[in-house]
């Protein structure tokens, strides 16, 4: 590792001497706070990099687009490495880290998109937020699915199957529970306002897959995956937060056990980590809880940033394990209480009044606990944080472009591709089963007088339903695959295998 720390993720110092993270303690989970432009974007910055040097790959999302110049050496000036000498970090080198952007709309990154099936029917209800009932309709049409072996790729995929189970619910209602027309129509009013805020940017192929974010480079350095959200988090926050419980999911289901490995294999740190859990059904904040309990020992290390740890459930911050506090303010109620609440998260200093330091922080110096060798938590110390190797501030768009341009993922997601799925397999049935209706009904016709045609041609409608259902029921019993019969889902809903 660069700049003679081979052991260690070194995070500032004081008089005392330095302070580091302990690679084999990272995957412990931490916390990252502090008010908006105390510096919580720098200390990113510097963790993410060290974790690269590292060869940890880390995914970071860019919400205010001034992350970007992590992929390119910093420029070095004397107050830079005065700042490095007071922290311990000695002569400094300049230099970026290997980088890969990702973007929902496609426009500051590689595409970022994922399947209907793989995002599962937990997190997608949360997407679209539904209530209990809806949740209920969403899950049992990713089963119908799942059971017919119906691919859903897209939003069309979805719109095709909601039509679907309600035009079933007689038959689908006794197997699987009671569908409401009134659920659908509310589940289909959900999709709707998610094309308004483009949500059908998220959802197609070809999909990203776990293994896109955890490369490392020929150096060996780990790849900084940095998810540019300026848009996505302003148009659809919810979409935002849900693109990374989805990433949290699959490491959780996809990774295997490592026990106490030397290093994580992958760290995701979560900005505005409040919308994870605002308004989110205490149900699903406990799924979460058990991801963040487990993963640790699939070598992932989850690093939650935000402005207070009043927005972290108690549950959850109980099981971060290195802090980095910056300043709060302390103007209202609420704010003190915030203030009190990050002091008492500490491990205390009987040589600092915590709760007074964290309202006098400059910008640029954090308030720090880390785990120790054994996994205690070390007393809380005031530092100054390190400078980055990288650049501070964005990069310009051409050398975003540049870097794109040079990825191994370059031109791997900017085609669509619109394979068969339910939409195309549902639509097959309804335009055979109307073609060889209306076949049917004009030879009927021919043997029928005027009179009986007029007199039963409320009723001809009625039987053409009926046989469209069933025949809608063989073809889909036909095409249901032994892999569709053997889909598992996981404890978010994302699926288990591929």
């Amino acid at each position: 590792m660069p700049d003679g720390h081979p052991q260690t993720l070194l995070i500032g110092g004081n008089a005392y001497g330095s302070v580091s993270l302990v690679p084999r303690m990272a995957n412990r989970h931490g916390l990252v706070a502090g008010a908006t432009g105390t510096g919580k974007t720098i200390t990113l910055q510097v963790m993410a990099q060290a974790f690269s040097d590292l060869g940890v790959p880390v995914l970071v999302p860019d919400i205010k687009g001034d992350f970007s110049g992590i992929a390119k050496p910093g420029v070095l000036s004397d107050k830079l490495q005065q700042r490095a000498d007071k922290v311990g970090l000695g002569p400094m080198t300049a230099r970026g880290a290997p980088t890969v952007f990702w973007d929902v709309h496609g426009e500051h990154g590689h595409p970022l998109r994922l399947t209907i099936s793989d995002f599962g029917p937990v997190m997608l209800a949360r997407l679209l937020n539904l209530n209990e009932t809806q949740s209920g309709v969403l899950q049992i049409l990713f089963r119908v699915a799942d059971d017919n072996g119906w691919l859903l790729l897209d939003i069309k995929d979805l719109r095709a199957m909601l039509t679907y189970i309600n035009e079933q619910r007689a038959e689908i209602g006794p197997r699987y529970g009671n569908v409401s027309a009134a659920s659908i129509g509310a589940i289909q009013r959900a999709l709707l306002n998610l094309d308004n805020q483009g949500g059908e940017k998220l959802f197609g192929e070809p999909a990203v897959t776990l293994e896109d974010f955890l490369q490392t480079d020929a150096q060996g350095r780990g790849v900084v995956n940095i998810l540019h959200a300026a848009r996505l988090y302003r148009d659809s926050p919810l979409a935002y937060s849900s693109i990374l419980l989805w990433l949290l999911s699959e490491l959780f289901e996809q990774l295997p056990e490592v026990g106490d490995a030397d290093k994580p294999r992958f760290v995701l740190f979560f900005d505005e980590a409040h919308l994870l859990f605002a308004d989110t059904p205490k149900s699903l904040v406990a799924r979460i809880e058990q991801v963040v309990r487990l993963i640790r020992s699939k070598g992932v290390g989850v690093y939650f940033v935000t402005q207070s740890p009043l927005d972290v459930p108690e549950s959850i911050l109980g099981q971060l394990g290195n802090r980095v506090q910056h300043a709060l303010r302390a103007f209202t109620p609420k704010d003190q209480k915030a203030v009190r609440s990050a002091a008492h998260t500490f491990r205390s200093n009987p040589e600092l009044d915590t709760e007074q330091a964290i309202t006098e922080l400059a910008v640029g110096e954090a308030l720090v606990s880390l785990l120790d060798e054994k996994g205690v938590p070390t007393p809380v110390q005031r530092v100054l944080v390190r400078p980055p190797a990288s650049q501070m501030g964005p990069i310009s768009e051409q050398e975003r472009a540049d870097v794109i341009k040079s990825s191994v993922l370059a031109g791997v997601y900017d085609r669509e591709l619109d394979r068969e799925s339910a939409y195309e397999i549902l639509q097959a049935q309804a335009e055979k089963a109307l073609s060889e209706e209306t076949a049917k009904t004009r030879t009927q016709e021919q043997a029928r007088t005027q009179a009986k045609t007029r007199n039963k041609s409320a009723t001809t409608s009625s039987t053409w339903t009926d046989m469209a259902t069933s025949m809608g029921r063989s073809a889909a019993r036909a095409i249901g695959t032994q892999l569709g019969r053997q889909i598992l889902r996981g404890v978010l809903g994302s699926l288990k295998g591929r």
